[in-house]
């Protein structure tokens, strides 16, 4: 018994309260972009939403979120055969979780027309809300499955080296194959947002994850440790230094912080040692204790 509640109290941690929510929310804006903005205007930029919409067109006694929820149960299913162990809860998870509130928006919210006559700016909602949904999710590695699930089988039985170029040639066809089903101006705003998806993913992981590298040239550099530790909650590393043109020896602290602190720190920094010298650079990948655990 007190083995269990154990595992119930690590299980119930802050962390992973924080990171269900967030894969949840993640989930929400995911199929709020797909459903509201993307289905109604047959935005075809690959993926499982963009094969359903095709489908749709093809078979219209079978809806477009049916449809999804056929492909995504069906690669899942898939995936178990395939992958097995190696299947991960997250992906599962937030594959049936978009079904089913895809489902649950076409039963109690059904879309017949678009939002508004501005095809452009229903695009950018179409590729904008995914975007930070499946930001979300892949910043807690978890997808929402579909053509993600086809990439693990490909990495694991094929000799592909770069299954991004695949599936991204995969996603291409679909967006290439709207200009037969719906029109050359539905087919043009979907390769559009196929190239604008690949850009705005990465761009909003990078801004969640985005933190500040510093290396301070300084004299004191104990003063400056002292508040990196006790008031950032933080550490650093010191490494000797010497100036080319005074050979005076100095001190570099090395850190990285979010960018919350970054401007604590480098107002510190200049109350402590007016004369340091600081070199503050973006990162987002920060991998260790205390930012991100690989």
């Amino acid at each position: 018994m007190a083995v269990e509640r154990e595992k119930t109290g690590k299980l119930f941690t802050v962390a992973n309260i924080k990171a269900f929510l967030l894969v949840n929310l993640g989930i929400l804006l995911l199929t709020v972009g797909v459903y509201f903005f993307k289905m109604p205007n047959n935005f075809t930029t690959g993926g499982v939403s963009g094969l359903a919409i095709i489908l749709g067109s093809v078979v219209p006694f079978l809806s477009t979120a049916t449809l999804m929820s056929i492909i995504n149960v069906a690669l899942l299913v898939v995936g178990y055969l395939f992958l097995g162990k190696q299947f991960g809860f997250w992906t599962t998870y937030c594959s049936l979780m978009y079904s089913l509130e895809t489902w649950l928006l076409e039963t109690f919210c059904p879309m017949d027309a678009p939002f508004t006559d501005q095809p452009l700016l229903e695009l950018c909602f179409a590729m904008m809300l995914p975007a930070v949904g499946s930001a979300l999710l892949f910043n807690y590695n978890a997808s929402s499955g579909g053509t993600d699930i086809v990439a693990m089988i490909l990495k694991k039985y094929t000799s592909i080296s770069d299954i991004g170029k695949a599936l991204f040639a995969s996603d291409s066809l679909i967006a290439l194959s709207s200009f037969f089903f719906f029109g050359v101006e539905t087919g043009m705003f979907s390769l559009l947002g196929l190239f604008l998806k690949a850009f705005v993913v990465d761009s909003v992981i990078e801004n969640i994850n985005l933190c500040k590298f510093f290396s301070i040239v300084t004299s004191k550099p104990q003063e400056i440790c002292d508040f990196i530790i006790r008031d950032l909650h933080r550490s650093s590393t010191v490494v000797d230094g010497e100036g080319a043109y005074s050979h005076k020896d100095r001190k570099v602290v090395l850190t990285a912080v979010r960018r919350g602190e970054a401007v604590r720190l480098r107002q510190k920094c200049k109350e402590i040692d007016p004369h340091s010298f600081m070199f503050i650079t973006n990162t987002s990948e920060i991998i260790g204790k205390g930012f991100r655990a690989e």
